[in-house]
C-alpha cells in the first residue's frame, strides 16, 4: 500500500468514527423524555442515589422539567429535534472530506472551530440557564474529545496534500 493510500485509509477511518459519534449524539436528542426516564431507572438500579446524590438530584430535576414540557408544552421539545437535525446535517457535510480530503479540508477545520466553540458556549450559557458547572464540564468534554479525531484527520490531510499533485488551475471567466 502506498503512503497516499495509507493516509487516505486513515483519514477515512477517523472521519467515519467522527461521523458515527456525531450521528449518535444527534440521534439521542430525539427521544430525550424516554431516554432520561430510562437513564434515571438505570442509575437507581445501580445505587446512584446513595453514591452520587448530586447527579441524581440533577437527573430528577431535568426529568421533571422534560415531563412537564412533554405533557403541557411539547412544542418546546421541538428545539431539541432541531438540535438533533443539526447534528445529522453537519455529519453529512463530512462526506466532502471523505471523498476528497485535500480539497475539503475546510470542513475539518470548521468542525474543529465548532468543537472549540462548545467551551465558551457551555461556560456562558450553562450558568445563564442554571446548569451545574460539573454538567458544563461534561458538555465541554464533547468539544475536547470531538477535536481529537478532527486534529488527527487534519494532520493526515496536510501530509496527503504534500503527496497530491496540484490540480489544474480553474479558468477565470
Amino acid at each position: 500500500m502506498s503512503d497516499r493510500a495509507a493516509l487516505l485509509k486513515g483519514i477515512r477511518a477517523w472521519l467515519a468514527f467522527f461521523v458515527v459519534c456525531l450521528v449518535l449524539s444527534g440521534a439521542t436528542a430525539f427521544p430525550l423524555v424516554h431516554e432520561l426516564r430510562w437513564t434515571e431507572g438505570v442509575l437507581r438500579s445501580l445505587g446512584a442515589p446513595e453514591y452520587l446524590p448530586g447527579l441524581m438530584e440533577w437527573i430528577e430535576r431535568v426529568r421533571d422539567g422534560l415531563d412537564v414540557a412533554d405533557a403541557e408544552y411539547p412544542f418546546l421539545l421541538y428545539g431539541t429535534d432541531w438540535l438533533a437535525f443539526a447534528h445529522l446535517v453537519i455529519a453529512v457535510a463530512f462526506y466532502g472530506p471523505y471523498r476528497d480530503p485535500v480539497r475539503n479540508i475546510w470542513v475539518i477545520e470548521f468542525g474543529m472551530i465548532a468543537c472549540a466553540g462548545v467551551i465558551p458556549l457551555a461556560l456562558i450559557c450553562g450558568p445563564v440557564r442554571g446548569i451545574p458547572f460539573w454538567w458544563s464540564v461534561i458538555d465541554m468534554a464533547f468539544g475536547v474529545f470531538g477535536v481529537i479525531p478532527l486534529y488527527a484527520v487534519r494532520r493526515r490531510v496536510k501530509q496527503l496534500e504534500v503527496l497530491t499533485p496540484d490540480p489544474a488551475p480553474a479558468l477565470a471567466t
